[in-house]
């Protein structure tokens, strides 16, 4: 074993001087694999050595994989990945990247890897499926490529070790002309940053390891100390950008971090970072944006496409950055969707991207690997124009013999979801009551993806409903029993749309409805009460799922960190216990929605509040309410004195909106008539402007949808 450790830890020099990284399959039993890698931890003196696994089982002190975040922008010579009791993807994912040139990531396994599932697989498992009792068709996956890849390091614990060997190598990259940038074309990016044109908003993509996060911690330096005031950044968490705020640290040490939020100059200069909820928010109330302030964003792809456009609206200069694979989400959906925005709101943006890895040198044997194991760069299936829409459904065990067809359909999944995580791929090939329907054979042009819920015994929906229990799954259906209150929701049948995906250069050709229309058959046909999905609130999405006959049911009443957005529950009956459900389901959204508006939810965008009102029962205005209606149009009436009228005319127009196309402009003016009569959301700070517009408002849209429509003058 000592002779093994440090042959090995030879390897990592040779592998240091091709500037490379590689991974060591280390396998066999537990115990003596923990010891194997114990030995070549103090084989040599690594850099930041790091431990991952169970600590009670560690050698030395261990890191728990839930944790692995915590790392994001460290840099480790050695990281030891104890998977023999449960293997965590994400955990790998992110880790991998922190290893630096001369590395070595340890995955310790057991010798049967593959064989069964393990530990970690109880995060898989629904009520009341075991663990134990799922398909462990990843583990076989990724067992059977770490056996035929020729860039692994092969390690048996009980002795044995096959080195590869290390044909070829990188060509050393020139130094840049910028010393503070480690490649020539970060160089090029900083320099961009630093020279951003108003509404020229700059685009960057990268693959990971590219230096994009310190690229824009280097610009954030040049820009503060070029006099620049007021720069604002954001990400999904704070953990993000630890690379930048190591770089701006390192090129401002006369700057001061007050708290972990803003980094303050002696002169002034202030950099601050807002969560995008709290940024968000900022630009609602005006704190945020306007004239001088630059935003760079990190992550965007993380991030949902209606919020970037907000703050692209609010800030004259933008930066945004993106990883397009890998652990962080998916770049390559973020550019498909952004791109239009871009091209209607900013017709002059540019676009750079970072090609030359910082951490390591081309052709990396450890990140080749890992671009199979974990599908950090899913292929995007090629197109096939004019082919049927017939939708099959698929198994779990025909996506496992098929490998090609899986990765295929994992990258349709990548490009159309803005969070993808490594796990992901874990949830499809074994998770419990997981289905699948495509459309397309060898070329995958669409594909859904379903998760079977409820079904809970009486007994045990009371205690869900109670908050006294909380068993694993069945998100939509235990959410409604659990904030909603509804026992009945937990007891029917459901099944959820989990992910839904059409191929981008076929959208809009009814794939998805094609999808759902043929499982929905299915589902009814086996006596499922209930379907229904859960996604971000945002207009467009509403307006597909209304109009394949589902309904809202729930709204979340925060928004998440990471997207700014708020969860809306939709669902549509398939038999006559559904029927029932989903009625007492609507009618107890009916009667929170005007006081979450009006509270929780004040903040919800307009088009938003339109197509949630458009769903309640229609009501029609009473003659005092018209006449009130009227007094505000046409005559001197305060609108506030008149709110309970004018928020009944925005429900009744927001039924008939949904029902049927309003003209865009009466669709503008019942959006403002909307976000004021139920969010005091005033049209205009100044109280004079917002009555007129108001006033203006109330007029356009009883025109349109009140008849007959006989103003008093």
């Amino acid at each position: 074993m000592i002779h093994e450790s440090r042959a090995l830890a030879a390897h990592a020099q040779r592998l240091a001087r091709r500037r490379w990284r590689q991974l060591v399959w280390l396998r066999g039993e537990v115990s003596a694999g923990r010891e194997a890698a114990h030995a070549l931890w103090r084989a040599r003196d690594w850099q930041a050595p790091l431990w991952v696994g169970e600590a009670h089982a560690a050698p030395v002190e261990a890191l728990s994989p839930r944790k692995a975040r915590s790392r994001l922008g460290g840099e480790h010579q050695l990281v030891v990945f104890d998977a023999s009791p449960g293997f965590d993807p994400d955990a790998l994912g992110v880790l991998a990247g922190t290893l630096i040139a001369g590395g070595l990531c340890v995955l310790i396994t057991p010798a049967d890897w593959g064989a069964a599932p393990d530990s970690d697989y109880a995060r898989l498992s629904d009520h009341p499926t075991p663990w134990t009792s799922l398909t462990a068709h990843y583990l076989e996956r990724l067992a059977s490529i770490l056996a035929a890849s020729p860039g692994v390091v092969r390690w048996q614990a009980a002795g044995g070790l096959a080195l590869p060997a290390l044909n070829g190598g990188a060509a050393l990259t020139p130094a840049p002309a910028d010393s503070a940038c480690r490649t020539e074309d970060q160089a090029q990016v900083v320099a961009l940053i630093a020279r951003l044109k108003r509404r020229r908003p700059l685009v960057i993509t990268s693959e990971r390891g590219r230096g994009k996060s310190a690229a824009l911690g280097i610009a954030c330096a040049r820009l503060l100390k070029g006099g620049l005031s007021d720069i604002v950044v954001t990400a999904p968490t704070r953990g993000a950008i630890e690379s930048l705020a190591e770089r701006l640290t390192a090129l401002c040490p006369e700057g001061d971090w007050q708290g972990r939020e803003r980094f303050v100059l002696p002169c002034g200069e202030t950099l601050r970072y807002l969560a995008p909820a709290e940024l968000d928010e900022q630009v609602g109330l005006g704190l945020a944006g306007g004239d001088g302030a630059t935003l760079l964003v990190d992550e965007a792809a993380a991030l949902p496409p209606a919020l970037l456009a907000g703050w692209l609206a609010a800030f004259p200069r933008v930066a945004f950055a993106t990883t397009v694979h890998g652990y962080e989400g998916s770049g390559r959906g973020f550019a498909l969707r952004f791109r239009a925005v871009l091209e209607r709101q900013t017709p002059l943006w540019r676009e750079a991207r970072l090609e030359t890895p910082v951490r390591w040198a081309p052709f990396d044997p450890l990140e080749a690997v890992l671009e199979r194991l974990l599908l950090l760069n899913a292929p995007l299936p090629e197109v096939t124009p004019g082919a049927p829409i017939q939708p099959r459904a698929i198994t779990q065990q025909r996506l496992a013999d098929d490998p090609a067809r899986l990765e295929k359909l994992f990258g349709l999944l990548v490009q159309s979801h803005y969070r993808t995580r490594p796990s992901d791929l874990r949830q499809l090939m074994d998770g419990p009551n997981t289905g699948f329907r495509v459309i397309g054979e060898t070329e995958p042009q669409a594909v859904l993806v379903t998760r079977d819920e409820g079904g809970f015994e009486p007994a045990l929906a009371e205690l869900v409903a109670r908050g006294e229990r909380r068993p694993r799954g069945h998100l939509l259906a235990q959410s409604l029993a659990a904030h909603g209150g509804s026992r009945a929701a937990l007891t029917a049948r459901w099944r959820r749309v989990a992910r839904i995906a059409a191929h981008p250069a076929r959208r809009r050709e009814g794939l998805g409805r094609a999808l759902l229309e043929a499982d929905i058959l299915d589902a009814r046909a086996r006596g499922v009460a209930l379907y229904g999905a859960t996604f971000g609130a945002e207009a467009a999405l509403l307006d597909f799922w209304q109009a394949l006959g589902f309904h809202p049911v729930r709204l979340g009443v925060t928004r998440e960190p990471s997207t700014g957005e708020v969860a809306v529950m939709v669902a549509r009956a398939l038999d006559d216990e559904g029927e029932r459900v989903l009625a007492a389901l609507r009618g107890a959204f009916a009667a929170s929605l005007g006081g979450l508006l009006a509270f929780e939810l004040a903040a919800l965008p307009a088009g938003v509040v339109v197509r949630l009102l458009g769903t309640l029962p229609i009501k029609e205005l009473s003659a005092r309410e018209r006449q009130d209606a009227d007094d505000v149009a046409y005559a001197h009436r305060d609108p506030a004195l008149a709110r309970a009228a004018l928020a009944a005319l925005a429900r009744r127009a927001s039924v008939l909106a949904v029902q049927a196309a309003l003209d865009e402009e009466v669709i503008g003016h019942l959006e403002t008539l909307a976000g004021w009569a139920f969010q005091n959301r005033a049209p205009h700070h100044a109280p004079r402007e917002a009555n007129r517009a108001l006033r203006q408002a109330v007029c356009a849209v009883a025109k349109a949808t009140l008849s007959p429509w006989k103003p008093q003058r």
